[in-house]
């Protein structure tokens, strides 16, 4: 028989130390690993497109490169490829209209060079409303 008194002074003794040595490495990790982004910084209103073609406009402009880099505005020929005749034709071919609708119409053999002349052109007289004509793709089946 055991008659001793029961000492209740026996507290068991836990090292916290490694324990907060995990903690503070835990934090150390989540804070370098962690990616900070402002996304609010930037708004951008994405246009919105359908599948159905818009209705051409009356006063649009229809220029047509061919193969060969010459051109034609509204299916007139111009006497020459220099971008100072482009640019009157352009312009005559506007009358009135401050920002008519540019349709470029290249083949696809022709050179960058001659879109980018009719895309200069455009921009030198302010004309900003741009599209290319392009034809669909036609099934295999």
């Amino acid at each position: 028989m055991n008659f001793r008194p029961k000492n209740d002074n026996d507290d068991v003794d836990l090292n916290l130390t490694p324990l907060i040595d995990v903690v503070f490495l835990l934090l150390i990790f989540f804070m370098v690993s962690t990616t900070f982004i402002k996304e609010s910084e930037l708004k951008i209103d994405l246009p919105e497109a359908s599948a159905t073609a818009t209705p051409e406009e009356k006063k649009a402009i229809k220029i047509s490169i061919d193969a060969k880099g010459r051109y034609f505005v509204n299916e007139i020929p111009l006497v020459n490829t220099q971008i100072e005749t482009l640019e009157k034709a352009i312009k005559k071919a506007a009358g009135d209209n401050p920002d008519p609708t540019i349709i470029i119409n290249a083949d696809a053999e022709t050179t960058h060079q001659s879109v980018i002349n009719v895309l200069d052109t455009a921009r030198r007289l302010n004309y900003l409303r741009i599209t290319f004509a392009t034809e669909r793709k036609k099934d295999d089946s």
